[in-house]
């Protein structure tokens, strides 16, 4: 084929027909158009420059926003409602819905919708954040004396109770409390403010300072008993003034020489803690610190408007096992002391002997499954000795036995035995106390 533009040559001009590629040779003049010559620069062959073109690159950078058609800008509403365009799209977008009410309109419903879709983020601290720095950092550099695993849920939750006081102002300490339990099958209360709330577990706290050797935090108070409730209003009597913020130091001082002291009882924490007119042993006593210690933050947390959350799902299952743990003895206890119906009584049983039981199914974060023994405290629990079975949420389990919510308002569902799930459900709401 003939090349339609022909070459030229250093200056420009057509190619002469002594030259290569001339138009006497058609088959050499294909060949020098597939190799042009290098172009000669402006500068090189003397000629002047062009003048500048009005509105070029220099000119549209003042020019503003991209001038764009309607329907362009009103496709691009979804992309602005999600910050997703360009800043020039951006721009253009803008100044569009300043001077039309039908895409302005579309866009507010765009970015409700956008903030619909957008769960807003807790700025709270996951509970189980502290847990997972804390292995981190114990897997880099092991501890000398490492913290027993029994007794870091206490470690945990005194960490997350301090956390909260440390943000409230002074005025709120003062803020009503009132603590709640429950006592003869019905609702107990007492009135107290949150710095009367740090000073009761300040107080119990030191039946285990005690036990372990530490200074008791009733120094020259006498209670009338060991009890946690005569223990508490002693303190409370014995102060010339109402508990402040100052009583968060000793309270703290205090959690710490107890984690500390622990740790060096490694894994055995068999030495008994009385609590007056019963006891449990350490790693037990460690684990029923720790959840009153969440049961009164949380009861702080309602006072002064303070978003909480529940322990993590490790600590939470040792919490609701211990009170599984407990519910024996609580139904022996209860039956004893008379409220019991004829129907519920228990046969007598061997200790180790498999008698009618009820399974406690919980639900949800810490869960698992318990078989109670109804008969006796020494009766082993038998699945084929089942005759009732309850599942509640674990959280609400946690309730129940703090006092928090009434045995009839707490099943989520319940099978069997009526009599006997009522037994385990108020026998559960007696675990607790002030």
């Amino acid at each position: 084929m003939k090349d339609p533009h022909g070459t030229r040559d250093e200056n420009g001009d057509p190619d002469g027909p002594g030259d290569p590629g001339g138009p006497g040779d058609p088959g050499e003049r294909a060949s020098a158009a597939r190799t042009p010559l290098p172009r000669v620069s402006v500068e090189d062959g003397g000629r002047s420059l062009p003048d500048a073109v009005p509105g070029g690159p220099v000119a549209l950078e003042h020019q503003g926003p991209v001038a764009l058609e309607h329907q362009v800008l009103a496709s691009l509403l979804g992309a602005w409602a999600l910050a997703a365009c360009s800043a020039e799209e951006a721009a253009a977008v803008e100044e569009h819905l300043g001077a039309c009410d039908p895409c302005a309109d579309e866009a507010l419903r765009l970015r409700e919708a956008v903030g619909l879709l957008q769960r807003p983020e807790s700025l709270d601290l996951d509970p189980a954040l502290r847990t997972r720095v804390l292995e981190g950092c114990l897997e880099r550099r092991p501890p000398r004396i490492p913290v027993p695993d029994w007794a870091s849920p206490y470690d945990a939750e005194t960490a997350r109770l301090d956390a909260l006081l440390q943000d409230i102002g002074d005025a709120e300490w003062h803020a009503p409390v009132r603590l709640r339990w429950f006592e003869a099958d019905g609702a107990a209360s007492r009135r107290t403010t949150v710095a009367g709330v740090i000073a009761h577990l300040l107080t119990v706290d030191g039946l285990v300072a005690v036990a372990l050797g530490l200074a008791d935090p009733l120094g020259d108070v006498t209670a009338p008993t060991d009890a946690p409730a005569g223990r508490t209003e002693a303190y409370w009597r014995a102060s010339r003034h109402p508990p402040t913020r100052a009583v968060r130091a000793p309270w703290r001082e205090q959690s710490h020489d107890l984690v500390r002291t622990v740790s060096f009882t490694g894994e055995a924490g068999r030495m008994p803690v009385s609590y007056g007119d019963f006891g449990l042993p350490l790693h037990d006593a460690m684990l029923d610190r720790a959840f009153e210690c969440w049961v009164h933050a949380e009861d702080i947390a309602d006072a002064v408007d303070y978003p909480y959350e529940p322990p993590s799902a490790r600590h939470l299952h040792r919490m609701i096992d211990l009170a599984a743990r407990l519910l024996p003895d609580a139904l022996a206890a209860r039956r004893r002391a008379g409220p019991a119906p004829p129907a519920a009584r228990p046969r007598l049983l061997a200790a180790g002997e498999p008698g009618r039981s009820l399974r406690l199914e919980i639900e949800g974060s810490g869960g698992g499954e318990w078989l109670i023994p109804l008969d006796s405290p020494g009766a082993v629990g038998s699945a084929d000795h089942e005759v009732a079975h309850v599942a509640l949420d674990g959280v609400e389990f946690c309730r129940l036995a703090a006092g928090h919510v009434p045995p009839a308002e707490a099943a989520a569902g319940q099978a069997g035995d009526r009599e006997a799930i009522r037994d385990v459900l108020f026998a559960a709401a007696g675990l607790s106390r002030m």
